[in-house]
């Protein structure tokens, strides 16, 4: 019997051991999660205090951008009053000086959407010619865009013969294929001008390079006019005689350079001029 109570003892003071081992396991890490939501509590009222600091800052921030605003607002509203506000015809001319600029501006419109216009027109004017008269030498015929307008500048060589007038069989040709082109676009002009070299000439029929320089010019318009239909009323024929060289006239290439005729295919000059016009100034 001794026995068993002492066995029954030692079963009792085993077994109470063991419960006092898993109570304070479980304290210990009831303990750590305490300990760590506190790290973790903490950390988040740093991270809130930090907020606030920056938040203060902003609002502190705001609250001196107001106070500047309404002290700039003051100095307005003083100054407003020191000038009476803006009397009735200060207003009335302030009004009509912004419709002169508003007027100023769309003529400027208007004038970069003409320009832009005039420059595709050339292009495809210099591009259709080209293509045309693509079976001639490019050294008798050059083609391009100057001074805002097209320029076709023949050589004499092509056109007459030397010290005349009278146009050659060859020179028609040249001359159709220009006139087809140019009465497909019945709202431009044509410019024929004559050009010489230096050397002078004197005959029963011309009294120098300024009477042979017109006559060429005047000899296209007539057999454009006559044979190939372009209406008169659109061409101007000029002579420039010596005066406007292209090269020098001390070298015979540089005298068959100056030697040519000029077709300058250019835009109305009454519709070209009002182009250029301002509007008119109501305001007066």
């Amino acid at each position: 019997m001794k026995s068993l109570k002492f066995i029954v003892i030692g079963l009792g003071l085993l077994l109470g051991s063991c419960v006092s081992q898993k109570k304070y396991t479980e304290l210990q890490t009831r303990s750590q999660a305490c300990e760590d939501n506190l790290k973790s509590k903490q950390r988040e009222l740093i991270v809130m205090e930090t907020s606030l600091a920056n938040k203060s800052n902003k609002v502190k921030n705001l609250e001196q951008q107001v106070d500047y605003f309404k002290t700039t607002n003051t100095n307005l509203l003083e100054r407003l009053s020191d000038l009476a506000v803006v009397s009735k015809s200060g207003a009335e001319n302030i009004k009509k000086s912004l419709e002169a600029l508003n007027e100023q501006n769309r003529y400027i419109k208007d004038l970069t959407t003409s320009m832009r216009k005039k420059d595709s027109l050339n292009l495809v004017l210099v591009m259709n010619l080209k293509r045309s008269l693509d079976d001639f030498d490019d050294e008798d015929i050059n083609i391009e865009v100057k001074k805002g307008v097209v320029y076709i500048s023949i050589s004499d060589k092509m056109l007459f013969r030397s010290g005349s007038y009278r146009i050659s069989d060859r020179a028609e040709e040249v001359i159709g294929k220009i006139a087809k082109i140019v009465n497909d676009h019945k709202e431009l002009d044509i410019l024929v001008e004559g050009h010489t070299d230096n050397v002078p000439i004197s005959t029963e029929c011309m009294v120098d390079n300024w009477d042979l320089s017109a006559k060429r010019a005047t000899s296209i318009v007539r057999l454009m006019q006559i044979k190939f239909g372009v209406q008169p009323a659109r061409m101007t024929a000029g002579g420039r005689s010596e005066y406007i060289p292209k090269a020098t006239n001390e070298t015979v290439e540089g005298k068959a350079k100056n030697r040519r005729t000029e077709i300058v295919i250019l835009p109305k000059l009454d519709q070209f001029f009002e182009l250029l016009e301002p509007p008119l100034n109501n305001s007066n």
